[in-house]
């Protein structure tokens, strides 16, 4: 997986991420949109079959997107362990 930054800036960010689809893009995106402080959180694909997806964050005030992205993804690094545990507790009934 290879990340480019295309924008930063004090509270915007955008970055290009090959070799991901729109699971996981989603998933950030929901994540960032749950935190009160991200004024903006999306992602587009700009073409289906040749381009990487572009995540967008943009904070309000002059909070750093990149370490609210980061959150977003250990957010979601919960998440999946929470799941996974359900997911095995359930298996073994």
């Amino acid at each position: 997986m290879n990340i480019k930054v295309l924008k930063k800036t004090e509270n915007e960010l955008k970055i290009e991420v090959e070799g991901v689809e729109h699971g996981i893009c989603n998933l950030l995106q929901k994540k960032l949109l749950e935190d009160e402080r991200v004024d903006l959180a999306g992602y587009d694909v700009p073409h289906p079959l040749a381009s990487n997806p572009v995540i967008h964050v943009r904070t309000k005030g002059n909070l750093k997107p990149e370490s609210l992205l980061v959150a977003a993804v250990e957010k979601a690094r919960e998440m999946n362990e929470t799941f996974r545990k359900a997911l095995e507790k359930a298996l073994k009934d």
